[in-house]
């Protein structure tokens, strides 16, 4: 990683020298398995006589030519930049090198099937890594036309942003020439290449445009692609967009490509979208899985305007880009889909993850200080997409959704092609909806922190409120008080049913506003202040809707309301205000009557941290006991063939802990045992058996022999996890090593590991690993990319460890070492985990 950051004052610098007319880039994708051919002719205008540099990140850079002139490229090329003087008014320069495959998800992936042995291709630029593939002025500001021509297997597909030509085929080879894009970001260009299967489907758009649509996966994997249903959502996803936004789909084409060993969920390539393979069920998964696929190709779709069309101009509006996408996926979900359940998704998600990033110490404000690429990478947090989503539900409560939509179509239009900061969002949305944005941005954008709402209310004996206020704190290091927009909502036991009775919507400022709406009313069992979560605040329940929404939660009829209690049981435990013990008997007595998948997965997963780190030490083996024996008893009790069901029998393989959980896996492993409506699948089986290999019941032999039964990709990945998974401390560190000390892992091999490491009933296996690990970090931070990096950082830290022995250990590293602040970031988060793990097990002391 280093030489290779980019600074905000370099980026404004070369703009200010620089504009880019074109790019045209070859690429020979037949010259071997490590390196690729490319050569790139950029065409550009400049202020006469400067210096400036393009980005490169190559093996081998062959020969550079400017305005006709080869330069000398070993004098001007370090491997990261190449260095241009004296320049032009108008400018060729010429750059032919030899650019590397990756297997880390950061420039063009390189992977082998193991299925077939065949090859398959594809880019992944954001954020800085279209250099890694070509000669490139790497910043979102500089948009130029990039004509792509690429040169591979004639038996491939080959997709980029434009449509696919037809190629010219000399024997075994086949060269395709694209036609120029539009002018847009090199970050969002692509290259896809490989013997790709491809479905194809077409609409209309808005502006009578017929759109090719396509849908590739890898061959092995095409017998599970549901292509039918994506065509079928991103038509209702171009319908909705287009009717919201007032503006016809900018590009030619539309195809979504689902691609191995992917970092993130997905891409916003213009026209050109990829995937992770994930999102191509092999298996049964969850309905929260198929439901968050729906939003993220939603998502992805959202950005061809938002992002695409209209770009920032430097990453610190990275969230507005990621915001706005997931707030108007879920949207889109809601009113355009089959999930109509899409918003409580969101708050179970979407805000926990947003208030969990905000409440560490290196939360920031929306629009973050992003001074270079390193601070770009760390931004991709649960503040830029989470919390910006979440602020941005609260502006449209704020300004009125037709003003929000009638301000982001004129966006749009005013600045097709072009680049925007904030204030040119904000102006047309003040002028659509007649709201001054100015404080509201300041107080929401540019301050970091959550606050935290509670009902205040005065009751007379026979149960009338004569005074109803709600009070507005702030954590004392992030002390703004926010505006906010919210509703309360009234909930009362209609025999079994706890339901709402009554709803008031209303602005809330300061420290305490005053609700005269409610002075008179009969106080009911359950009052919920930011009801149908409108607001981007923790909350918090007075004393007897507490104890009404502890002993009725399943019993509260609207789902969206469940999962605001489910939200603050688990926020009032992280913030030790109540023992975690409490919190596990509450997920356990609720859980099975829960109908949101979402819901209970995200449950679920609070109930294994609670379990293992939250809970006092003393009591944390019986716990886990316990929880085991009631997942079990949740499977069985579950309809059969439902996800609740499903969702149980995961949970209790994650969990189990026993010789009777052991016995329980491993007869639904060998079919001695059945459960009504379960099938027992591939994946399913990964599962069982990490459960068995959790508690000493299998190792290696019985990993190899599921292995040899799924040598596919994904198998690899699950054998990586379960041999990390063995629990003794050597087979720790045999995994540790394996992805720390030796480079050559990919990043999902890398992730997976992680995964199993993690997974204990006794952390004493990992003891050994503290000293370890902080004594790796340096040198895997030196070593390796960003992508890797951060995974190794994140899924070798020993945090199930959770005691003052690892805390220690973290602040020691912390103070003696003045690392770059993106790595910094990394082990305070780390170690702010393990400071609130340990607040948790003294409250349940």
């Amino acid at each position: 990683m280093p030489g290779e950051n980019l600074t905000r004052a370099e980026a404004e610098e070369r703009a200010a020298l620089v504009a880019v007319e074109s790019y045209d880039i070859a690429l020979d994708l037949t010259t071997g398995d490590e390196v690729f051919r490319s050569t790139t002719t950029v065409r550009f205008t400049a202020t006469e006589g400067a210096s400036t540099f393009i980005d490169h990140i190559s093996r081998t850079v062959h020969s550079v030519t400017l305005n006709g002139t080869e330069l000398d490229a070993s004098a001007v090329n370090d491997g990261v930049r190449i260095q241009l003087d004296g320049l032009a008014a108008e400018n060729e320069l010429v750059v032919v090198s030899d650019a590397m495959y990756v297997n880390t998800g950061e420039g063009l992936h390189r992977f082998v099937d193991p299925v077939d042995g065949e090859v398959y291709l594809y880019s992944q630029f954001e954020v800085p890594d279209s250099r890694r593939v070509f000669a490139v002025f790497e910043q979102p500001d500089l948009k130029a036309t990039f004509r792509f021509t690429v040169t591979a297997p004639a038996h491939w597909q080959v997709v980029s942003n434009q449509p696919t030509p037809e190629p010219t085929v000399e024997g075994d080879t086949g060269t395709w020439a694209f036609e120029p894009t539009p002018r847009i970001s090199s970050y969002i260009t692509a290259i896809v290449a490989g013997p790709y299967t491809v479905t194809r489907s077409e609409l209309t758009s808005s502006d009578g445009r017929m759109i090719p649509l396509g849908i590739f996966c890898r061959a092995s994997l095409a017998e599970h692609m549901d292509a039918d249903y994506l065509f079928d959502i991103t038509r209702k996803g171009f319908a909705f967009f287009e009717a919201q936004f007032g503006v016809a789909y900018p590009f030619e084409k539309y195809d979504q490509l689902f691609v191995p060993e992917f970092n993130a969920g997905a891409m916003e390539n213009a026209g050109c979208v990829t995937f992770t393979e994930a999102y191509v069920f092999r298996a049964q998964v969850t309905d929260a899985m198929r439901e968050r696929r729906v939003v993220t190709v939603l998502h992805e779709l959202a950005h061809m305007w938002f992002g695409d069309l209209v770009t920032m101009r430097w990453w610190n509006d990275l969230w507005l880009n990621e915001s706005f996408a997931e707030w108007a996926s879920t949207l889109a979900t809601a009113e355009a889909t089959e999930w109509t359940g899409a918003w409580t998704t969101f708050q179970a998600m979407e805000k926990t993850w947003a208030y969990r990033q905000d409440q560490l110490p290196s939360t920031h404000p929306i629009v973050a200080e992003i001074r270079d690429l390193d601070d770009v990478q760390v931004n991709f947090d649960g503040i830029t997409y989470a919390k910006g989503g979440s602020v941005l539900k609260q502006l449209v409560a704020w300004v009125g959704l037709e003003a929000f939509m009638q301000g982001v179509g004129a966006y749009f239009r005013k600045h097709a092609w072009g680049n925007t900061e904030l204030t040119d969002l904000l102006t047309e949305l003040e002028a659509a909806s007649g709201r001054e944005l100015g404080e509201w941005s300041r107080k929401w954008l540019e301050t970091a922190g959550v606050n935290t709402l509670r009902p205040r209310l005065t009751v007379t004996t026979d149960g009338i409120i004569t005074d109803f206020a709600i009070e507005q704190t702030a954590p004392e290091e992030h002390q703004t008080l926010r505006p906010h927009r919210l509703a309360i909502g009234f909930y009362d036991l209609d025999g079994k049913v706890l339901r709402r009775t009554e709803r008031i919507e209303l602005d809330v400022d300061g420290e305490e506003t005053q609700v005269p709406q409610l002075v008179g009313h009969l106080r009911p069992a359950l009052i919920l202040i930011n009801d149908e979560d409108l607001a981007y605040a923790k909350i918090r329940l007075d004393e007897q809707s507490t104890q009404t929404a502890l002993s009725s939660l399943s019993q509260i009829e609207d789902p969206l309301a469940r999962a605001l209690v489910w939200g603050a049981a688990w926020d009032a435990t992280r913030d030790a205000e109540t023992p975690a013990s409490d919190y596990v008997d509450l997920v356990l007595d609720n859980i099975g009557a829960e109908t949101e998948s979402t819901t209970i997965r995200l449950a679920l997963a609070q109930l294994a941290q609670a379990a293992r780190t939250y809970v006092h030490p003393s009591r944390r083996a019986k716990t886990i006991e316990k929880v085991g024996d009631r997942l079990w008893a949740l499977a069985s009790e579950a309809e059969p063939g439902s996800d609740a069901q499903f969702q149980f029998v995961g949970a209790f393989a994650g969990l189990a802990s026993t010789p009777a959980h052991v016995a329980v896996l491993r007869s639904l492993l060998d079919g001695s045992r059945t459960l009504p409506g379960l099938e027992v699948d591939t994946d399913l089986r990964w599962q069982l058996l990490d459960g068995l290999v959790l508690n000493g019941a299998a190792g290696e032999q019985e990993i190899a022999a599921e292995l040899a039964n799924d040598d596919t990709a994904t198998g690899r990945q699950f054998a990586a996890r379960a041999r990390a998974t063995i629990p003794t401390p050597e087979a720790k560190e045999a995994a540790f090593a394996s992805v720390a000390d030796e480079a050559g892992a990919s990043n999902l091999i890398v992730r997976y590991t992680g995964l199993g490491l993690q997974h204990v009933n006794d952390a004493s296996v990992l003891t050994g690993l503290v000293g370890r690990y902080h004594d790796a970090i340096q040198q895997i931070w030196d070593s390796r990319t960003y992508q890797i990096a951060e995974g190794l950082l994140t899924g070798l830290y020993p945090a199930v460890v959770a005691n003052e022995e690892l805390a220690a250990a973290s602040r020691a590293w912390l103070e003696a070492n003045e690392s770059v602040p993106a790595l910094r970031r990394i082990i305070v988060e780390h170690l702010a985990g393990v400071e609130r793990a340990l607040e948790a097990q003294q409250r349940d002391a």
